[in-house]
């Protein structure tokens, strides 16, 4: 992912989250700055269809919405905050592709583990795909994941 790559990025996240989820142009951008490796695309003949936000994190941080990433110099998760995937895609498993090149990333990184918040009903996607849903110590993270809008889960799975 690229910083020419915004406004396609945006236009994804708009046709996939209720406003109430979407997360503004400054946000994205400083997220695409603070975390380039960790940031994907999936590009058809009519562009970016898909995205994916991660960025190495610690286990049981959950990033806020709307929330700059402050990727962890003692990581051991590949956080994955923001999985879309455009309408006119579904349905070609970009979705998994793009977690999987991501995953695999977060392996050359030598990190143990990812997380995420599912949200939007998702969590049995994230099952297919060996995530668990887990509790979390940290207040300052639950009280974070209380503010995603709907049942939120943060979930993690094993990197090996």
């Amino acid at each position: 992912m690229r910083p020419a790559d915004l406004e396609a990025v945006l236009r994804v996240q708009a046709a996939c989250y209720p406003e109430s989820m979407q997360e503004p142009r400054e946000v994205v951008l400083a997220r695409m700055r603070a975390a380039p490796g960790s940031c994907a695309v999936a590009v058809d003949a009519e562009g970016v269809c898909g995205y994916l936000f991660a960025y190495p994190s610690r286990l049981g941080v959950v990033t806020p919405l709307d929330a700059p990433f402050e990727p962890a110099l003692d990581a051991d998760t590949l956080y994955l905050h923001d999985l879309a995937v455009a309408p006119r895609a579904h349905g070609r498993g970009l979705a998994r592709r793009l977690v999987a090149h991501l995953l695999e990333h977060g392996r050359a990184l030598g990190l143990a583990a990812s997380s995420l918040v599912s949200v939007q009903d998702t969590a049995a996607f994230w099952s297919s795909l060996g995530f668990q849903e887990t509790g979390i110590d940290c207040p300052r993270s639950r009280a974070a994941l209380a503010g995603y809008p709907g049942t939120a889960r943060y979930m993690r799975r094993a990197l090996d």
